[in-house]
C-alpha cells in the first residue's frame, strides 16, 4: 500500500516541473512579439523581396520603405537572394506567402513571378510590384520606373551627345529580366532611324560589377572598334570605366547607364561616364508602403504609378544631386 501512496507524489512533482520547464523555457527562448519588433504596437506586416540583398539600389528602396513603414507602424522585412539568382528569388517568394504576411513588394521579373504573386493575392494578401511590372499577373499596384522609357532616354542622349558613325556595345544586367528587356527594346526604338548608330554586340553582366568587367571586355575583344557603351543596370557603367581604364586609357568612348550609386557619381564627375539614366528608388519604396498600407484599409491606389527617370550629364551634377537628394532621400 505504501509504494502506491507514494505515485500520486511523483506524478504531482512530474507536472510541476513540466509547467516550470515549459515556462522558463519559453521565457528564456521565445521573442515576445512586442519585444521582437521594438515595443512598437504594429498594426500591418509586410515584406520587401530584393533582386539582391545588398545591392546598393536596392539599399535605397529599403530606406524609402523603412521611413514609410515608421511612420505608418508597419513592420518590415527585407529578405532576398544574396545574389542576383531567379531560382532563389522565387523560392523567398514562395516561403513569404506561406508565412501570411499582409503584403508584399516584390519584382515582376519573369513570367515564372506571375503564378506565385496571383497565388499570394488569392490568399488575400496585397501585392504591390516594385522597380519592374508584371502586369499579366494580378498584382495590384506597380510603383517603379517606366523601363520602356528610361532606355528610350537614355537612346536619346546618346544621339544628342555624340556626332558621326557611332558602334554601340550594350551591357544589360539580366538577359532574362523584363525591366532590363525593356530598358534595351526603348533604347533600339530611340535609335532605329539614326543611320550613324548602330548595336554591334550585347552581353550580360549578371547585375555585378565583375560580370560588367567580363561583358565589357569580351565585347571589346569581338568588336574593337565600339565607340559607346551602353548599361543597364546599376553597376554596369563602373565595370566598362575600369576596364577602358586598364585596356583602352586612351580611348575616349561614350558611356551611359543606370543609378546614382556613390562610385558612379565619381566617374561621371570626372568625366568617365558621359551621362546617368536616374531612377527614384527611394521614392519607390516609400510609395510602395503607402500603397499597401491603403490596400489594406480597403481603398484603390493607382495601379500603375511611375516614379521620375531623368538623364544626368557632368554640367547639370551639382544641381541635380540637390534636388535629387532633397526629393528622393530627404533624411
Amino acid at each position: 500500500m505504501k509504494r502506491w501512496s507514494i505515485y500520486p507524489v511523483i506524478i504531482f512533482f512530474f507536472f510541476v516541473s513540466l509547467i516550470l520547464t515549459i515556462y522558463f523555457g519559453t521565457e528564456t527562448f521565445v521573442v515576445k512579439k512586442s519585444e521582437q519588433k521594438g515595443q512598437v504596437d504594429y498594426i500591418y506586416h509586410f515584406v520587401l523581396i530584393p533582386e539582391e540583398v545588398d545591392n546598393e539600389y536596392w539599399r535605397m528602396i529599403e530606406k524609402g520603405a523603412r521611413d514609410a513603414a515608421e511612420k505608418y507602424q508597419v513592420y518590415l522585412e527585407y529578405i532576398g537572394p544574396s545574389r542576383a539568382n531567379m531560382e532563389e528569388h522565387i523560392q523567398v517568394l514562395d516561403k513569404v506567402i506561406a508565412g501570411k504576411v499582409d503584403g508584399i513588394m516584390v519584382q515582376g521579373i519573369a513570367e515564372s513571378f506571375s503564378s506565385l504573386i496571383d497565388k499570394a493575392v488569392n490568399k488575400g494578401i496585397d501585392v504591390v510590384t516594385v522597380d519592374t511590372d508584371w502586369p499579366k499577373s494580378e498584382r495590384e499596384v506597380y510603383i517603379g520606373t517606366d523601363n520602356y522609357k528610361a532606355g528610350y532616354l537614355a537612346g536619346r542622349a546618346l544621339i544628342e551627345d555624340t556626332e558621326g558613325s557611332q558602334q554601340v556595345g550594350i551591357i544589360i544586367g539580366r538577359k532574362d529580366a523584363i525591366h532590363q528587356q525593356l530598358r534595351v527594346d526603348g533604347f533600339r526604338e530611340a535609335i532605329q532611324k539614326e543611320d550613324r548608330i548602330e548595336v554591334v554586340g550585347i552581353e550580360e553582366s549578371k547585375i555585378s560589377k565583375t560580370g560588367a568587367v567580363q561583358a565589357t571586355y569580351n565585347l571589346l575583344k569581338e568588336h574593337p572598334n565600339i565607340t559607346a557603351f551602353y548599361g543597364t543596370s546599376a553597376l554596369d557603367g563602373v565595370g566598362i570605366a575600369q576596364v577602358i581604364r586598364t585596356m583602352k586609357p586612351d580611348s575616349d568612348p561614350y558611356i551611359i547607364t543606370f543609378d546614382t550609386l556613390p562610385e558612379t557619381i565619381d566617374l561621371l564627375n570626372n568625366g568617365e561616364i558621359d551621362a546617368l539614366v536616374v531612377q527614384y528608388p527611394y521614392e519607390m519604396g516609400y510609395r510602395a508602403v503607402e500603397s499597401l498600407v491603403q490596400l489594406q484599409k480597403g481603398n484603390h491606389p493607382d495601379s500603375i504609378q511611375y516614379t521620375k527617370t531623368g538623364i544626368w550629364h557632368k554640367e547639370d551634377l551639382i544641381r541635380q544631386k540637390e534636388t535629387y537628394l532633397d526629393e528622393n532621400d530627404p533624411k
